[in-house]
């Protein structure tokens, strides 16, 4: 065990879970497992990532944006394929609505497809940024009524970013279906620990490791919140902006470069192991206590299928850093 653990490694793989599936994504290609009523559900697909077409857009601090972006598209097809195979108890047979039959018909299924994706990921981007920027921004102007003090104002308004922000998560967690959802979080982040420690990827090894794991995807918005925080608060005190609209818009403005700062910041604590990212990374991995527990084996076997999937031909082609 102990020349085993001395050559783990940390793995550029990645996963998300979902309505009773994992997508994961490899440096080739990305894997959904599902597992529907009749059994396992399995979808494969070659990865074809802009940057590769488009360089510019692989540099430092664009890439952040370009990621995230494409993340939030390829995971919200990710979610509709997995929902197709959730078995609803109230599903009837009824007939399309009239709206139904009328986009089915001026747009087809594959574009209504995208239309659904398109309008399903600025939903969720307009919503993330409403609820824990610029609301907490809003409210925290009312302290203007109080004092003029900018400093106060900028701490207020970090404090209700962050407790908005986890009350969320906290209620969210709490869901019957969302708990399962983040079970199987728990077989993602266990699996990649698993592989990583070079083990053989069977339930039993991959159930007795962590289930939080510290290059989790979905600590990234708690990141992305306090880096906001920081940047706002240099900002704003370099250049004060008394209309809180104003303010808003700027913060607006501001989120490319911090959604970019963040990424890379990502990424240098996941490919460093010491004291010094240890620390930066413990945030995410206590936000992981409501949003990763613990899976069941069904929820394990679905992991290690996705991820046998997805593992390079080539031994070393996803290793951090390469």
């Amino acid at each position: 065990m102990a020349e085993k653990q001395c050559s783990a490694f940390r793995t550029t793989i990645g996963g998300q879970a979902l309505i009773e599936g994992i997508l994961m994504r490899g440096p080739e290609k990305q894997c959904i497992v599902v597992r529907g009523p009749e059994g396992l559900v399995i979808k494969e697909e070659e990865l074809r990532l802009i940057k590769d077409r488009y360089p510019v857009l692989g540099l430092p601090l664009i890439r952040g944006g370009v990621t995230f972006l494409d993340s939030m598209v390829k995971g919200v097809k990710a979610l509709m394929f997995s929902a197709d195979y959730y078995p609803d108890e109230e599903e009837t047979a009824a007939e399309p609505s009239r709206f139904e039959q009328w986009l089915d018909r001026k747009l087809g299924n594959e574009k209504m497809e995208k239309v659904v994706i398109g309008l399903s990921v600025v939903v969720a981007v307009c919503f993330s940024i409403g609820l824990f920027m610029l609301l907490p921004t809003f409210l925290a102007s009312f302290v203007e009524l109080v004092t003029d003090s900018v400093l106060v104002r900028n701490l207020v308004d970090a404090v209700l970013r962050i407790a908005i922000f986890m009350t969320y998560m906290i209620a969210v967690s709490r869901m019957k279906d969302i708990r399962r959802v983040f079970s199987y979080h728990g077989a993602e982040h266990k699996t990649i620990f698993c592989y990583e420690r070079r083990l053989e990827l069977t339930v039993e090894n991959v159930r007795v490791q962590p289930k939080h794991h510290p290059r989790c995807g979905t600590s990234f918005m708690l990141v992305v919140i306090i880096v906001a925080i920081l940047v706002n608060t240099v900002v704003f005190a370099l250049f004060p902006v008394g209309n809180v609209f104003l303010r808003m818009l700027i913060q607006l403005l501001l989120l490319p470069l911090v959604v970019g700062i963040t990424y890379e910041f990502n990424r240098y604590v996941g490919g460093h192991d010491n004291p010094v990212t240890n620390f930066l990374a413990s945030p995410g991995l206590w936000m992981q206590n409501f949003t990763t527990f613990e899976p069941d084996d069904s929820m394990i076997e679905v992991a290690i299928e996705a991820m046998k999937r997805v593992i390079p031909a080539e031994e070393g082609k996803d290793e951090w850093g390469r």
